[in-house]
């Protein structure tokens, strides 16, 4: 089961992000305040759910949370300033968009730098223990699914449609023979034999 909050602020923030694995695409995340007696009984962890259920929880939340925020960190970036300060950029830009703004941030995971003056806490596994975290890695994985899905359309052969851009044997055998696209992250290990890449 669940928790709602884990500080004495009512609106405390959940924010999760997907796709940090990735070797195409961005990295996508989400921050969630939940109204207090908010109940789900099939909200968890995004990656305990089924595709369906997490398109089924998706306008649930959106209907119902107090506010929520989705922010994508494109793969020029993710080169740029490399995939951890992408994920934490993804998420203060998730926070941003929040109104009203949160008195306490709850992290998925171990990293996060200080967004504005609002405290916050990171919790390993977060998405697996609070509600708020839980429906931010719902929407983070829901949003970045669709744009994976929109540009699998204009590169069908590396199949995103599926694999999301993760590091499938099946993704990582059209790079060997197709190359790399634009949406591809550059200063990612591509192919274990980088040699054989022309980048």
């Amino acid at each position: 089961m669940l928790l709602s909050n884990h500080s004495r602020y009512i609106l405390e923030c959940g924010t999760d992000e997907a796709g940090r694995g990735c070797l195409a695409g961005p990295v996508t995340a989400a921050a969630v305040i939940l109204p207090e007696k908010f109940e789900n009984s099939i909200l968890n962890d995004s990656k305990q759910l089924s595709e369906s259920k997490r398109e089924l929880l998706k306008p649930i939340i959106e209907e119902q949370s107090l506010t929520f925020g989705v922010a994508h960190i494109f793969q020029e970036d993710i080169d740029k300033i490399n995939i951890l300060n992408a994920s934490i950029l993804a998420m203060h830009k998730s926070v941003e968009q929040l109104s009203p703004v949160p008195e306490f941030i709850i992290v998925d995971g171990n990293k996060f730098k200080p967004y504005l003056n609002i405290p916050h806490e990171t919790i390993v596994k977060g998405d697996g223990k609070y509600l708020s975290i839980a429906a931010a890695s719902i929407l983070a994985k829901t949003h970045r699914d669709a744009y994976m899905n929109a540009i699998h359309e204009e590169f069908p052969m590396y199949n995103w449609k599926k694999n999301k851009g993760y590091p499938t044997k099946e993704h990582r055998e059209a790079i060997k023979k197709y190359g790399i696209t634009k949406y591809h992250r550059k200063s990612f290990r591509l192919l274990p034999e980088q040699l054989k890449l022309e980048l």
